[in-house]
């Protein structure tokens, strides 16, 4: 059944055209992301769905259809807490109730009609538990558990809470709604990794149809079955997550591709043939041969031209030539202890940050994260500890809002007169990070949040920054832009330190993960997906104990408990066999270096640095032997 259906939609801004033809859409059940350019009109599509934009086309709702989108923050009456503001969402129960509870007093009095009233009772009792009245406190416990939404934030006055904080009641007013269709505007925005996670897990087992405009492609990964890209002159439908859209779009671009080369062929023949006619028909005076040569042209003017489809996707071409090395330890923190107003954010924090590492900071809000880059910067004062830099660093600084001394002046002034060259060099320069032609004319104040990051980035590699560190580097960029700095950053020959949530982002760029938890700083010497696997064998742990202790204390082990085991087997099998992988392919390349060591028996300085890499990868090797053995001992003691 289609809940929400669009057809041939446009929408202008005075003489500024947002976008046209747009159609889409959306089936009971459906999760659907919205994605596309910064600009293209996606949040301006949510609103002509509210009712709140006129436009041009057609928008039809199912019949009865509910409706819950997050537009703008609501003014409550100042004295609303977030626990009043949260329970709005049961408006309609509590208007039962207070009837219900008005009865209740009316039957006390002998004098009213009883039977009249235990009927309007009864009826508003019905109604009261069909509208889920008696399981409230366990919907608003589940949501406030998983946005983290603590009893102390639910007693504040929700006019003294910041945007960001707003947003995120206002969220989880809508989940506690529960519409049948639910329109999310960037929904991540504001949460931490274990808030989005939840999410995730609300969304997929969710009764109704839902619409997601979203940046984090983890997210969109994890949750949408459906792709909606939105372009300037229509919306292109892809039916699966966010990599099934990257793969089929690539597929479909190789596909319109070869039928323009098919489309060129033909047209190219036919313009051929039409040369060759005339050419006859003026060597033999032959006036049939004009007269093929004619309707050939109007067969080839009625022919469909295809345009050549472009594959918007242009890389950034660094260039590392300058590029000074730091020493083999970049960065040392021992002991470092930070706190403010008597609350200790870390203590006895410890970190070392090699040459050429990317190292990932998570934790979960109010954790210290940016707190620790501050420091890291010397923008703000550890308490305790010390802080140690390697030889020859130059570091480099992202923040999550990029800003410039005069941001009048445009790009190509602005990049000349800082480092005091040419235009053609400033050119040079710019082009690499893909500003060309009129582009760098444009002035730095009306450019995108990406575009200012990308010019960043420019001027940082200029300077030849060997250590780069960025804060929350990808908050308000579009996908697109997303990608353009991950290219930057993966072309890197330095080291990195970076804090963020986008979890697509941390898998693509970081070789390492430090995570922020009781006040320490633990490590994971892996990507995103490898500190999940690592996350998820410290739960299996807390799950094995626990289970135990129940065997221990109930001999009516029951089922569930069983059930778990199995999926607990079933993730550590997976595991052994990645293991068993990384085991084969380290053995494979300790047995070549041996061959190595063979052919360069003469050359001492080569044996030496063969027999390093030898040991390191024989270290490795008996700890994924040490990993794999534990891991084996689990599942036969879980068997």
């Amino acid at each position: 059944m289609i809940e929400l259906g669009i057809n041939n939609l446009s929408k202008s801004f005075g003489a500024n055209k947002i976008f046209e033809n747009v159609g889409f859409d959306i089936k009971t059940g459906e999760i659907v992301g919205l994605i596309g350019r910064n600009g293209t009109g996606k949040t301006t599509i949510m609103k002509i769905l509210m009712g709140h934009e006129d436009y041009e086309g057609e928008v039809f709702y199912r019949k009865g259809v509910t409706l819950g989108y997050l537009d703008q923050i609501p003014v409550f009456e100042e004295d609303y807490s977030v626990k009043e503001v949260l329970y709005l969402a049961f408006k309609d129960v509590y208007d039962i109730k207070k009837k219900m509870m008005k009865i209740e007093h009316s039957l006390t009095n002998e004098d009213n009609d009883i039977d009249k009233l235990m009927k309007e009772y009864g009826q508003l009792q019905e109604r009261f538990e069909l509208l889920g009245g008696y399981d409230i406190d366990e919907k608003m416990s589940k949501v406030t558990i998983g946005l983290q939404i603590s009893d102390s934030i639910q007693k504040m006055k929700f006019a003294n809470l910041s945007g960001g904080e707003k947003s995120k009641i206002m969220l989880g007013k809508i989940l506690l709604e529960k519409p049948e269709l639910l329109l999310l505007d960037e929904p991540s925005n504001h949460l931490d990794l274990k808030s989005i996670e939840w999410l995730e897990e609300y969304l997929k087992e969710y009764k109704g149809s839902v619409l997601i405009i979203s940046h984090d492609r983890y997210f969109l990964d994890r949750v949408v079955n459906k792709i909606v890209e939105l372009e300037y002159n229509g919306a292109s439908i892809y039916h699966g997550n966010y990599t099934y859209y990257l793969m089929e779009k690539e597929r479909r671009f190789i596909e319109a591709y070869n039928r323009y080369k098919e489309n060129q062929k033909k047209i190219n023949k036919m313009e051929e043939q039409i040369k060759r006619y005339r050419i006859w028909g003026k060597m033999r005076d032959s006036d049939k041969m004009y007269v093929r040569a004619k309707e050939l042209e109007k067969r080839l003017a009625k022919m469909e031209k295809l345009d050549k489809p472009v594959l918007e996707k242009t890389k950034i071409k660094l260039s590392s030539k300058g590029f000074d090395r730091t020493g083999k330890e970049v960065l040392i923190l021992k002991e470092v202890e930070k706190s403010f107003d008597n609350r200790t954010l870390f203590s006895d924090l410890n970190l070392t940050l090699f040459y050429q590492d990317s190292l990932a900071i998570l934790g979960d809000n109010g954790t210290g994260k940016s707190t620790l880059i501050k420091i890291v910067m010397e923008e703000l004062e550890k308490d305790k500890g010390s802080i140690k830099y390697g030889s020859n660093i130059n570091i480099g600084y992202l923040p999550q809002e990029v800003k410039f001394e005069d941001e009048n002046t445009s790009i190509l002034e602005a990049f000349q007169y800082k480092y005091n060259i040419t235009i053609g060099e400033a050119r040079t320069e710019l082009a690499k990070v893909l500003f060309i032609k009129d582009d760098v004319f444009k002035k730095i104040n009306i450019l995108s949040g990406g575009e200012k990051s990308r010019l960043k980035l420019c001027m940082l590699m200029y300077e030849k920054v060997n250590f780069m560190i960025l804060d929350e580097p990808t908050n308000h960029l579009d996908i697109d832009s997303r990608e353009i700095l991950e290219e930057t950053l993966l072309d890197f020959k330095g080291t990195i330190l970076f804090v963020s949530h986008d979890r697509y982002f941390i898998n693509k760029i970081a070789t390492k993960i430090g995570e922020i938890e009781n006040k320490k700083l633990e490590f994971y010497n892996g990507d995103y997906e490898y500190y999940k696997n690592e996350f998820l064998k410290k739960a299996d742990s807390t799950i094995m104990k626990r289970e135990q202790v129940n065997r221990s204390s109930n001999k009516n082990y029951n089922r569930k408990r069983v059930d778990d085991n199995e999926n607990i087997i079933k993730r550590k099998k997976k595991q052994l066999e990645s293991i068993e992988i990384e085991i084969e392919s380290l053995e494979t390349s300790i047995d070549e270096l041996e061959i190595e060591m063979f052919e360069n028996s003469t050359d001492a300085g080569k044996l030496n640095e063969i027999s390093v890499e030898q040991n390191e990868k024989k270290e490795a090797l008996n700890k994924l032997l040490e990993e794999w053995e534990s891991i084996s001992e689990d599942i036969d003691s879980l068997s």
